[in-house]
């Protein structure tokens, strides 16, 4: 009859026990947060809505995008002309922001416009009309009811350390470790962070950590602690090389170059045969980018006709990148430093939009470069129109600008960048990682909200959950030495007179 008690209190004591562990987890209701990033871009702008648990704030990886909206229109640089209308220009997104966070949280929701290439050029060549642009779409997101917490032109060196931020963000590579695992852990390296490859209209972005980086360009040096780790980074925005204004200086370049200046017509080998497109001169050389190069000419409209000759068009954008000169150890062009290439590199932005276009961005097996060019060369010998006819629901600009983009990829990772086919298949070409999309917006809230620690966020050596689970286990193995013991020492008789 004791034995019986005891097996029965026993049980009833595991049940309890595992009760107690599996009403301890239920999850809690949702405490969600939220915030909302613009990339005013050279082209466009986006809107970005993220969120998080509030209770996981410090946790990697925890961030999600949930929204993302296009705005109508141009970059708000495109309203350099006609100030007043850059802010209005993104009512439609800010509605629709105000439709997907709940109307309770509009006020506490932290909202940030970033201004990237396009605006730091417009700066360069009107600085008064960029201030007025700042200030009208400064003036909307105030009037929103979010909570504004500024408007600004960031730098590229800030643009390319925040895309860098969110890959490896959101790849999970800011391991944090605490307790007991520390020791298992330390039993292996950490995890390496990606680098991050960003190439927008107007500029373009390299960023990584290399354990051969020196202190000869300390400006192109940025030092983070991020969950109580070191991290060395290099990293260097091109002005004027994102591919639009690459394309530009390219133009200005064979234009600057051509004997023939009675002639109004440029034959161009970046655009496919049969393409016809006119620059009107007067607008052309007032880009920062291409004044430089300014030239008399007696025409005022400019007639461009494809060719479509991709090795034509390679050898045309190699002379983009002045390799000429280096005053350092080693150089990527234009005499800057680039230390030794290291490890994996997400490529977003236009990498992306370019190389998914022509079919070039399967993982997990990246394509081998020698396939990547002879995709490009193919593309671009094809005459116009059979290209219009294949992809006609796709905007004439951006269709017949894909023949020199992705020669202008290749050119930029292989010329500039020195990629060679050995290491190509390290570059990751990402639109997505997760539900959110790669580039620097994430980033850039992460570091404003202070949601990246310099120091590991202090923690039990255990979760919650692996506690419960362990004291239900210690008190199975408990019960069961003590149901063992008394049955050891204290043998009911049935059990004597069957060993008798």
């Amino acid at each position: 009859t004791i034995l019986l008690i005891l097996g029965f209190l026993s049980t009833l004591a595991v049940i309890a026990l595992i009760a107690v562990a599996v009403t301890q987890n239920q999850p809690l209701p949702k405490n969600i947060k939220y915030g909302i990033v613009l990339d005013a871009g050279s082209s466009h702008t986006n809107l970005y809505v993220y969120e998080w648990p509030a209770e996981k704030e410090n946790d990697t990886g925890v961030v999600k995008q949930v929204e993302m909206c296009k705005v109508e229109g141009p970059g708000i640089s495109g309203y350099s002309h006609a100030t007043e209308k850059a802010g209005p220009s993104l009512a439609q997104c800010l509605q629709q922001a105000k439709e997907v966070i709940p109307s309770a949280q509009h006020k506490e929701t932290p909202v940030y416009l970033g201004a990237t290439a396009g605006m730091r050029l417009l700066r360069l060549q009107n600085e008064s009309a960029a201030d007025k642009v700042l200030s009208s779409v400064g003036n909307t997101l105030r009037s929103a009811p979010f909570n504004f917490q500024g408007a600004r032109i960031i730098t590229g060196q800030e643009e390319g350390a925040y895309g860098w931020i969110t890959i490896n963000y959101l790849l999970g590579n800011f391991k944090q470790v605490s307790g007991w695992k520390k020791l298992l852990h330390s039993l292996k390296s950490l995890s390496e962070t990606s680098g991050a490859l960003d190439l927008g209209g107007a500029s373009t972005q390299i960023t990584f950590v290399s354990k051969g980086l020196s202190s000869e360009s300390p400006e192109n040096q940025l030092y983070f602690r991020l969950y109580g780790k070191d991290y060395q980074v290099y990293t260097h925005s091109f002005l004027c090389y994102g591919k639009d204004q690459a394309l530009q200086q390219k133009l200005a370049r064979d234009l600057q170059a051509s004997t023939s200046t009675p002639n109004s017509s440029l034959p161009d080998p970046c655009f496919h045969k049969g393409y016809e497109r006119t620059i009107n001169i007067s607008d052309f050389f007032k880009n920062p980018c291409t004044s430089d190069k300014k030239k008399q000419l007696p025409f005022s409209q400019l007639y461009i006709k494809g060719e479509g000759d991709y090795q034509k068009c390679r050898e045309n954008i190699q002379k983009l990148f002045n390799k000429s000169n280096c005053p350092y150890s080693s150089c990527s062009f234009n005499g800057i430093y680039l230390p030794p290439l290291q490890g994996d590199f997400g490529a977003f932005s236009a990498f992306y939009f370019v190389m998914n276009f022509l079919n070039l961005t399967s993982e997990p097996n990246p394509f081998a470069l020698n396939k990547v060019t002879s995709t490009i060369e193919s593309f671009c010998a094809q005459p116009w129109q059979e290209v219009k006819t294949a992809y006609h629901h796709i905007k004439e600009k951006y269709l017949s600008e894909y023949c020199f983009s992705g020669a202008y990829i290749l050119s930029l990772l292989e010329n500039g960048y020195e990629f060679t086919e050995d290491n190509w298949q390290m570059i990751h070409f990402l639109g997505k990682i997760g539900s959110s999309d790669a580039g620097w917006t994430l980033g850039y809230m992460l570091n404003l909200t202070n949601m990246i620690p310099a120091e590991e966020p202090a923690g039990p050596p255990l979760s919650h959950g692996s506690y419960v689970g362990l004291m239900v286990l210690c008190s199975l193995v408990l019960a069961s030495v003590l149901l063992f013991a008394w049955l050891l020492f204290h043998k009911p008789k049935c059990l004597q007179k069957g060993i008798v």
